[in-house]
């Protein structure tokens, strides 16, 4: 799955499952541009990746804020003239119950998770449209698709990013742009890691490979999309969870 060539760009690229989705992207040939809001993250994922023998840019990005995905973008494509790969990676929880949530907690998550997906992709699309060719590939949840007690506001979130990537996929399919979502189940990230161990034993009761997942089970499958070998696939969710919803 080589992606010499092309240039890959990446929001909350700087760790967990964005930076092996980076990682994985630059073994593959593919000079990256990650945009995290975390400068000192963002400096030692810049470093790490250019000892993979490509070209890395690490900038400052707020998802939630259009004018700073729009800024982020023209710097990329300034630099390297065009961005092949678009992964929305960036998201954060706040979870309670509906009864305790705060309303600001509810705005963040859907800010962060869902509008942050809209302002990067409206950002970058019209440069993909120009070039009649790109991969769009949205970080979702299995969240998303069968919602969770205490994370109405993350499954809301995850949910709409589903009906965003098949949307944008209808819009561009005819420039050759195909848009794909992952929805992973438990991976074990810096952000589960932090869960009651009673929570984990039983969110892997319901998992029938029994494991949970690792990111480079979810950078796999984003190499996958990214790649010629998806060329025929759009507007898909693609479940990377052990077969937990299956």
């Amino acid at each position: 799955m080589d992606l010499s060539g092309k240039v890959s760009f990446i929001t909350g690229g700087a760790r967990g499952i964005g930076f092996e989705i980076a990682s994985l992207f630059a073994k593959h040939g593919s000079d990256i541009v990650i945009g995290d809001v975390n400068g000192e993250n963002l400096r030692k994922a810049v470093d790490q990746l250019k000892g993979f023998g490509i070209d890395a840019e690490g900038y400052i990005l707020d998802v939630s804020n259009y004018e700073s995905c729009e800024e982020v973008v023209k710097k990329a494509i300034d630099k390297y003239g065009h961005v092949d790969i678009l992964v929305n990676n960036a998201g954060i929880t706040r979870d309670n119950l509906i009864m305790r949530m705060k309303i600001e907690d509810f705005d963040k998550v859907i800010s962060i998770n869902l509008k942050g997906v809209f302002n990067c992709t409206k950002a970058l699309i019209r440069y993909m449209m120009k070039q009649r060719s790109g991969r769009i590939i949205n970080i979702s949840s299995v969240i998303g698709l069968m919602g969770n007690a205490g994370q109405a506001n993350y499954a809301a979130s995850k949910a709409g990013v589903i009906g965003l990537t098949k949307s944008t996929a209808k819009e561009v399919a005819s420039r050759n742009i195909n848009v794909n979502a992952i929805a992973p189940g438990y991976i074990q990230t810096e952000m589960t890691e932090v869960l009651p161990d009673d929570v984990k034993q039983k969110m892997l009761g319901g998992i029938p490979l029994s494991r949970p997942g690792t990111p480079t089970d979810v950078a796999n499958a984003a190499l996958f999309l990214a790649s010629d070998y998806s060329s025929y696939i759009t507007g898909q969710v693609i479940v990377v969870d052990g077969g937990m919803v299956m």
